[in-house]
């Protein structure tokens, strides 16, 4: 990353990914997987806020497969012990949690709380 870009990465949108060296593990693998997905659709330069958007949901989707999102939910104890669980950052999951339904959601909550 060129020096004073607070991005963790970016693309030149045809066959290059930039990222942070300074990244975690977990920081790295979702930053990869975001950079990669604006590769796939061909973006090129700083997206709408919209976009990123769009980025965010998918990249959480790749990443966290439904049923390991269930099992690190159902004996996570915070929101950081479930993303170490699933080797995403606490913003990953968090996007991978708004992506779901309303009805969906709560009943990942119910059943955490069955299971408390």
């Amino acid at each position: 990353m060129p020096d004073g870009d607070t991005r963790h990465g970016c693309t030149n949108g045809v066959d290059t990914i930039w990222l942070d060296d300074r990244l975690l593990y977990e920081e790295r693998r979702c930053a990869l997987q975001h950079e990669l997905i604006h590769l796939e659709r061909g973006d090129v330069g700083r997206q709408s806020a919209h976009v990123e958007a769009e980025i965010r949901a998918e990249t959480a989707r790749r990443l966290i497969g439904w049923n390991d999102l269930v099992y690190a939910m159902s004996w996570g104890c915070s929101m950081q012990e479930v993303a170490i669980e699933l080797a995403v950052t606490v913003d990953v999951l968090e996007d991978r949690l708004d992506g779901l339904r309303p009805a969906v959601r709560a009943m990942l909550c119910r059943a955490k709380d069955q299971l408390a």
